[in-house]
């Protein structure tokens, strides 16, 4: 129980840090901006068409996205850009618990923050189409017209039938914000990781490779450059559902009984697995890790 205390603390810390922090306001003012701009498309295409939405239809049409997904994720770069928070307050902490506390105090936090802001999110994009919305368990008119129709490519909304087919809208919105978790947290580690090995700004540049990797492995993309047949591009499509981080945190791009492509349980035990890899390398580099307080105020 003492070193739960010790963890919580830690944890504690860091979100008193959050008061009149700068970062934390810039954050969260620019994923209001971005879910407002994302969502538009959807909350006008309902009001264009004179049709109304289930709650959180705007959030699974807009997050249904893969480039959306990612876009959300960079922004907590600025989030957690101090990583791993060695702030005036460090030493004293340090004199007084060991550095795995320390860092699974860190952990915690970040996956607190991560889950925070993720639900920030859902709630902001939710609001976007209150005024003309319904929480009713059942897909809408607007759905029905973005997936059955063909219209949601149109105004490139990630609308699918078999979305609407094989679950109910706070079905689907909860797997999204699941996927959505995982994979954000699973970047925002692996910047941890490589800041302590490496340093800040090759934790950055980390997170963007990340990210690149997941966008570049886009079989439309491949088509385009090498003029895949069906044939291959069925292949490549399978290839890339299981190889890129991003196309498994994108819900459409998992198997509802039609091909091969990763089940979501597939999907959460993958991300499941990185993680707690990611949880024993931060434990590792902890141990090497080099403070450095020079200009805290002690």
């Amino acid at each position: 129980m003492c070193k739960l205390r010790q963890v919580y603390a830690v944890c504690n810390y860091n979100f008193c840090q959050w008061h009149k922090n700068p970062r934390i306001f810039i954050t969260f003012s620019l994923a209001f901006i971005l879910c407002y701009l994302l969502s538009e498309k959807a909350v006008g295409f309902a009001e264009e068409y004179g049709t109304t939405m289930q709650l959180v239809e705007a959030f699974v049409w807009t997050f249904g996205d893969a480039t959306n997904i990612m876009l959300s994720s960079l922004l907590l770069i600025l989030l957690f850009a101090d990583m791993p928070f060695v702030g005036v307050g460090t030493p004293f902490y340090l004199m007084r618990i060991n550095r795995a506390i320390w860092a699974w105090g860190q952990i915690i936090y970040i996956m607190l923050a991560t889950v925070l802001y993720i639900t920030f999110i859902l709630v902001v994009t939710s609001l976007i189409c209150a005024d003309n919305s319904f929480v009713g368990n059942m897909w809408s008119e607007t759905a029905a017209m973005l997936g059955y129709s063909g219209l949601g490519e149109m105004v490139a909304l990630a609308s699918s039938v078999k979305t609407m087919e094989m679950s109910y809208p706070y079905e689907c919105m909860a797997f999204i914000f699941l996927l959505m978790i995982l994979y954000t947290l699973l970047m925002v580690l692996i910047m941890l990781v490589v800041n302590l090995r490496k340093g800040q700004f090759w934790g950055t540049v980390s997170v963007f490779a990340f990210s690149l990797y997941g966008l570049l492995l886009n079989p439309q993309m491949f088509k385009q450059i090498f003029g895949l047949s069906d044939q291959l591009m069925y292949k490549a499509n399978l290839a890339v559902g299981w190889l890129s981080p991003l196309n498994h945190a994108t819900y459409y791009m998992h198997n509802f009984g039609y091909d091969l492509l990763p089940r979501l349980w597939q999907t959460c035990v993958i991300f499941i697995g990185l993680i707690t890899m990611c949880f024993f390398l931060i434990l590792n580099s902890m141990r090497k890790y080099n403070f450095n307080f020079t200009g805290s105020e002690i």
